[in-house]
């Protein structure tokens, strides 16, 4: 598979990110938000950078996992799955439209002060040259692309030449009042203005062409955010502070007004020329970006096929592009600049809050295919921080922007029950949204008639033999297992059959094709070599098999039920069950499963000669040291039975419980003795008597509280203290 060259440079790659950003929100925007909020529009600039913070964050960790998914609209579709992603596609796909379409209106204007007409035909010019676009689109001609790095360099040449000679002029009698609509009229101009930071997450786009994307992708952002929103904060400073209120809050050329105010009539016409290019730039690369997300989601066949099709000759989505215009003209027309800014940041504030969740949702679930090379700092606060100050954005920029919002999300579920409804594809979030909570809450009679099986059974072609039907223990490989061998042993230890079954699991996300992962994979091919060695040496039936799936969760459900096996032996990290809203792989597993789940945390130990039982009493004691006692059979290994009491127990309990623990151990063939720790912390007393062995056996948690329930319970304590290698058993409760 060929790979994009990776000869995108920092340097570059934060020059297409300012790129993005210079426009509009600098040389039309300010004066219409300074009629909200007065001279603190300098605020509210800086306010929407720092909302916007974590989306370009949750984009950097995004991009760094899918380096050539092709930006928001791939991630949301992913995650979310089809119908959000018709949903998310369309916003994407209005924002930037509605963006470009500002940006020409802003260029009318601007073109006003080079050439002698009525402002009453900023309208009409802005269609005129849309139409100039819409052929230069339709032709191909987007070469003149390259020049972006100029155009950006003389914007931000004229920019930093009015802060120069503004900023010492600043009266300060206009900078009164500081908040003319008081804390609501700030925060409405902080929704407001979002748009203008919207560019700051293309560079992602393209991630899969950065050198060393892992740091520079994030370096591009964070210093192309920092850039930016200095100069927005310190122009619209100077703005405010040089130009009257009441001129300022209805005029959509503002960098001409005060340059002609600093500079005199020759030097404002200097800087219109800059606005109109930079505006006309603009908006090109925005129809340019803008039409190619209908012409991707047909491609995904989430639009009608036409919208597909690239012409012939010239190589260009030609019906997306005529659309894509067709829908800005509308826009030029029937809105007017506040209403069309207003509406592209809704569809922007939409898909940032998309794009934070993403996040979230990707980690939370484990998914195996998603390894980002760069990690959004301080998860999960950032993320749900940018989600909340999101939603308050999208509330404050008022009821016409809600229900576009709406409007379009309605018209997205209309379309893909119309186009989309056929494709195969589901997001993460449909894999794992499940809720292992029910099995927290209910003791849950688990058995064949009850559970869901499957809709797509296990491919056999991505197998490189057959799956054993009569296995009594089956490991799945997710690739993350310290030692492999471990695993298998641990498996090996639990089997009460002859045979067991080793699975290497490989989950790619929907949008790829299993057949392009199919392939000779040396790490397969080495651990089928270590499996080997294991089987003889150990004297076992082992069967090794490579699995290729989109599905992880329902792949391994399908190994332990094709097989019909008593145990499914997995690797685990330690982590505790999550909430209802999502789920992990290994909490759809205790939910939905019928075997008993045995999950191995290993902390290096690498022979077992001693174990310890840690059980809380009334949870199947007895099953557990039958259990135990066959693993240290395997082993030929000694047990202790640690019970952890608490240091205000009687004489007359403690006797008791010492008389019903040797009981349950006294069948045991293995050697074992019991042991009594007083101690009102359990975790610390387990974690004490790990020291003086090889493996802790833990049965599964209780619920402690509705929070756990909502939200998951994190790490796991006790696995987490551990000195030893953890092995927490969950065994099904006897159906017969």
């Amino acid at each position: 598979m060929k790979k994009l060259n990776r000869s995108i440079s920092l340097s570059s790659a934060i020059a297409i990110s300012i790129g993005g950003m210079l426009g509009s929100g600098i040389f039309v925007l300010p004066g219409i938000a300074a009629a909200k909020t007065g001279s603190s529009i300098w605020l509210a600039y800086l306010l929407a950078a720092i909302c916007i913070l974590p989306a370009a964050l949750s984009k950097s960790e995004l991009a760094t996992a899918m380096p050539s998914s092709g930006g928001t609209y791939v991630y949301i579709e992913r995650t979310f799955g089809p119908v959000f992603g018709t949903i998310a596609g369309l916003g994407l796909w209005l924002s930037l439209l509605l963006k470009s379409a500002f940006a020409l209106v802003g260029f009318g204007a601007y073109l006003t002060v080079l050439v002698n007409m009525s402002s009453g035909l900023t309208k009409y010019i802005a269609i005129l040259f849309l139409s100039v676009i819409l052929v230069l689109n339709i032709f191909g001609v987007k070469k003149v692309g390259k020049v972006q790095k100029i155009i950006v360099s003389i914007s931000i040449i004229c920019l930093s030449t009015i802060l120069i000679f503004g900023l010492p002029v600043v009266q300060d009698n206009l900078l009164e009042p500081f908040l003319s609509q008081g804390s609501t009229g700030l925060f409405s101009t902080v929704a407001f203005v979002y748009i203008s930071y919207a560019g700051v997450t293309k560079i992602a786009a393209i991630g899969g062409e950065i050198k060393n994307p892992s740091v520079n992708l994030p370096r591009a952002m964070m210093l192309s955010l920092l850039i930016m929103s200095a100069i927005y904060v310190s122009v619209a400073f100077v703005l405010v502070g040089n130009i009257p209120m009441e001129s300022l809050s209805s005029d959509i050329k503002p960098i001409y007004t005060i340059a002609e105010i600093l500079g005199g009539k020759y030097i404002g016409y200097v800087v219109a020329a800059v606005g109109v290019i930079t505006l006309v730039s603009m908006a090109n690369s925005g129809v340019l970006a803008a039409s190619r997300f209908p012409f991707a989601m047909a491609i995904d066949q989430l639009m009608p096929k036409f919208m597909g099709k690239i012409h012939s000759r010239y190589l260009t989505p030609i019906s997306t592009i005529i659309l894509t215009c067709f829908v800005m003209a509308l826009a030029i027309i029937f809105l007017d600049v506040e209403k069309i800014a207003k509406l592209a940041s809704a569809f922007m504030v939409m898909m940032f809050i998309s794009v934070n969740a993403c996040v979230i949702i990707l980690r939370e679930t484990a998914t195996q295919w998603y390894k980002p090379a760069y990690s959004s700092p301080l998860y999960p606060f950032m993320q749900l921080f940018g989600i909340v100050t999101g939603i308050i954005l999208l509330i404050m920029l008022g009821a016409l922007p809600i229900l576009a919002v709406i409007t379009i999300s309605i018209l997205g579920v209309l379309i893909y029950l119309r186009y989309g409804k056929k494709t195969s594809r589901v997001g993460v979030l449909r894999k794992y949204g499940h809720r292992p909570a029910l099995f927290l809450l209910y003791k849950r009679k688990r058995n064949k008639k009850q559970v869901h099986k499957s809709d797509i059974p296990i491919d056999k072609s991505y197998l490189d033999g057959e799956i054993m039907d009569d296995a009594g223990v089956v490991v799945p490989l997710l690739g993350s297992e310290t030692s492999p061998e471990m695993l298998v042993e641990i498996g090996a230890a639990l089997n009460t059959r002859d045979k067991l079954q080793v699975a290497n699991l490989t989950e790619v996300p929907n949008q790829t094709f299993l057949e392009a992962v199919v392939e000779e994979n040396p790490k397969v091919n080495s651990l089928a070599r270590r499996f080997s060695r294991l089987a003889t040496t150990r004297d076992l039936d082992v069967d090794f098999e490579s699995v290729v799936t989109h599905n992880l969760q329902e792949t391994i459900y399908e190994l332990s039920d094709q097989t019909d096996c008593d145990w499914l032996v997995m690797g685990w990290d330690g982590k505790a069950r999550t909430g209802i809203l999502i789920s992990n792989p290994v909490g759809w597993l205790v939910t939905h499963i019928n075997s008993n789940l045995a999950l191995f945390k290993d902390n290096g130990v690498r022979y077992i000669t001693r174990v310890l039982i840690a059980l809380r009493p009334g949870r199947n004691d007895e099953k557990f040291i039958e259990v135990a006692d066959r693993i240290c059979q395997f082993y030929d290994a000694s047990f202790a039975f640690l019970r952890v009491v608490p240091e205000s127990i009687s004489d007359e309990e403690l006797e008791q419980m010492e008389s019903t623990s040797l009981e349950l151990i006294a069948n045991s063939k293995s050697e074992s003795k019991l042991v009594v720790m007083r101690s009102n912390d359990s975790i610390e007393a387990i974690s004490k008597a790990s020291a003086s062995y090889d493996l802790l056996v833990l049965g599964t948690p209780k619920v402690d509280s509705w929070r756990s329930v909502l939200f998951g319970t994190g790490k796991d304590r006790f696995t987490e203290n551990s000195a030893c290698s953890v092995l927490r058993l969950a065994i099904k409760e006897n159906t017969d």
